[in-house]
């Protein structure tokens, strides 16, 4: 018999009944590995699934609860790991041809903090090719197509693992966000997606110990179970040097507290590339409804456009550094990924100093913003879901994007002053197509973005994606 009902529980009621004996492990895996064969063949946002293996950690899940013992805050709720997470005994590949077979010894940090909470990894969920794109599409695995329509994008980079959430496969995903891998995917596929400080979430192993850019994080259906999962996933870590000890925060109850007497901003395009209307003022009307919280809001204007070239310069250099030992199969590697790995090869010291001092200019230019506001908000993407078969969209209200990277810019341009923010869901726009809110706090203040992001979503729920199984 289906049981169907599982899959739609939030992570934490999950957690909640196994510990209570209400549910077995075993049966949430069951439910959700049903609502995988029935989903997965057309969404495809699932690449490898670890049946055999996730039915053992539930079993060894029931077994401690017989036992008398806590399995852990996540217990028996079934993840999804993004693939270019390595899991030890589960092939992860990059979404690239030539790691089409790699199989790791050694779990990631991630998904041995996943795995010490209680969490049942159930799957690997598809990237784009070494999460080089912004639309989840590789050679190994094909597309990942949004859940609320078939036809549309799910975007990228942790494309499968917004989809896999939205169709209700998995119960929580894991990712990572250089540009706004966790950002502009929950967006696209109405789910919530956390970029935190980075250092807060440690990255292991990694040839980027020093790395502010790129970061790991927390996607789920809402934005207390994103808070379960960071604060499951956040802490100190002796193998990475960025990260620091955690102290007292509790980011499940910051997710519930007040707003009141917190400052505002809306700002509906800082990057300057354009922004879709009908998505400008649905997320006008959710910014401006945290008024009936107490929150205080304004409307301003704010220009950070000089630093989209830094972007390119700085992801060129991140690039070289993080495929360092693979500069010599470059032409294997799909266009967008070979074609950043090129652009940073091509560039100068004088480049790199150029992208470092905008850089600096960024970070000064909302350090003045945080002056007057404790957070900003924006629209995740200033587009709707374009189709899948595209690599990006060609035009942002009429106006033709000269770099296939700019219409991200309205997370890039977060991700470069190091910032925590958080896209959670603030509407469906006139296609029946969700549309993200992105809050950005101040470094080290995840609190305050998950706070007003619980009130956006009690105010303006978007439901469930279709079924298509």
């Amino acid at each position: 018999m289906s049981e169907s009902w599982i899959v739609r529980l939030p992570a934490r009621e999950i957690a909640a009944r196994v510990r209570a004996k209400e549910l077995s492990a075993t049966a949430v895996l069951e439910a959700h590995l049903e609502q995988t064969a029935r989903e997965n063949p057309k969404v495809n946002a699932i690449c490898t699934l670890a049946e055999e293996k996730a039915r053992g950690w539930a079993a060894e899940i029931d077994a401690k609860i017989a036992a008398g013992a806590d399995p852990g805050p996540l217990a028996g709720v079934p993840v999804g790991i993004k693939d270019v997470h390595p899991t030890a005994g589960i092939r992860t590949t990059w979404g690239s041809p030539t790691m089409a077979d790699y199989v790791p010894s050694e779990d990631g940090a991630t998904v041995q903090r996943i795995k010490a909470a209680g969490g049942v990894v159930m799957a690997k969920t598809n990237t784009p090719e070494y999460a080089a794109g912004a639309n989840t599409y590789n050679d190994v695995f094909g597309a990942t197509r949004n859940p609320w329509d078939l036809r549309m994008s799910a975007s990228g980079s942790t494309g499968g693992g917004a989809a896999a959430l939205a169709a209700r496969m998995v119960a929580l995903a894991d990712g990572s966000d250089l540009g706004g891998s966790l950002r502009t995917p929950a967006s696209f596929c109405g789910v919530v997606g956390v970029r935190p400080t980075p250092g807060l979430v440690p990255i292991y192993p990694t040839s980027r110990s020093f790395d502010f850019l790129a970061v790991a994080g927390p996607m789920a259906r809402d934005v207390a179970d994103s808070a379960l999962l960071l604060q499951a996933l956040a802490g100190e870590d002796p193998r990475d040097p960025r990260t620091f000890p955690l102290g007292t925060r509790d980011f499940v109850a910051a997710a519930a507290k007040p707003v009141e007497g917190m400052r505002v901003a809306f700002v509906a395009d800082f990057a300057k590339i354009g922004v879709e209307p009908e998505i400008a003022e649905i997320c006008r009307a959710a910014a401006y409804q945290l008024g009936t919280w107490g929150a205080k809001v304004e409307e301003i204007d704010l220009d950070l456009s000089f630093a989209r070239e830094a972007f390119l310069q700085l992801r060129g250099q991140w690039m070289v550094q993080t495929h360092l030992d693979r500069i010599g199969i470059v032409d294997r590697f799909n266009p967008n990924l070979a074609g950043n790995i090129r652009r940073g090869l091509a560039q100068g010291p004088k480049d790199i100093a150029a992208g470092e001092h905008a850089r600096n200019k960024l970070v000064q230019a909302w350090r003045k913003v945080y002056e007057r506001f404790d957070a900003v908000c924006c629209p995740c993407a200033p587009v709707a879901p374009f189709p899948v078969e595209q690599n990006y969209p060609e035009t942002i209200a009429g106006r033709k994007l000269t770099s296939y990277i700019d219409w991200v810019a309205p997370t890039f341009l977060v991700t470069m002053a190091a910032m925590p923010a958080i896209s959670v869901p603030a509407g469906l726009d006139s296609n029946k197509l969700p549309v993200g809110l992105q809050i950005v706090a101040r470094r080290h203040r995840e609190e305050d973005a998950l706070a007003l992001a619980a009130k956006v979503e009690k105010m303006r729920p978007i439901g469930f994606a279709p079924s298509h199984g």
